[in-house]
């Protein structure tokens, strides 16, 4: 009896919490993750090929999906051309990738530059 007790209050207060914050675990999922248009997201997946590992790929699509949703252009999301290799966000690079852009920077590249560069044809 007293199990069906803590079970009944249980639920009550899990229901109540839904019911007071008006919506439910499902849909707090579907609304997370920055809108960025269709082709930045498209950017977003397509830039993962050049992570140097399976692993960091398989990392950088996973990323990808949970931290961006297809929604409208996003204007403020930092994406930039450089040598034909179009990027939009923050890079995950690997040391060797990271050593190459510090190489490239005192070589007297940009910054944003050699990470485009060092990433993708690295």
């Amino acid at each position: 009896m007293r199990r069906l007790m803590y079970a009944a209050a249980l639920f009550i207060v899990v229901t109540s919490g839904i019911v007071a914050t008006g919506t439910s675990a499902q849909a707090r999922v579907l609304d997370d993750g920055t809108p960025v248009g269709r082709d930045q997201y498209r950017v977003l997946m397509n830039q993962c090929r050049y992570a140097d590992t399976e692993q960091l790929r398989s990392q950088c699509r996973s990323a990808v999906e949970n931290d961006y949703r297809i929604g409208a252009e996003n204007s403020s999301l930092d994406c930039r051309t450089y040598s034909g290799v179009t990027v939009c966000g923050n890079l995950m690079l690997s040391k060797r990738e990271a050593a190459c852009v510090q190489h490239s920077v005192t070589a007297g590249l940009t910054e944003r530059r050699s990470e485009v560069e060092c990433y993708a044809l690295y």
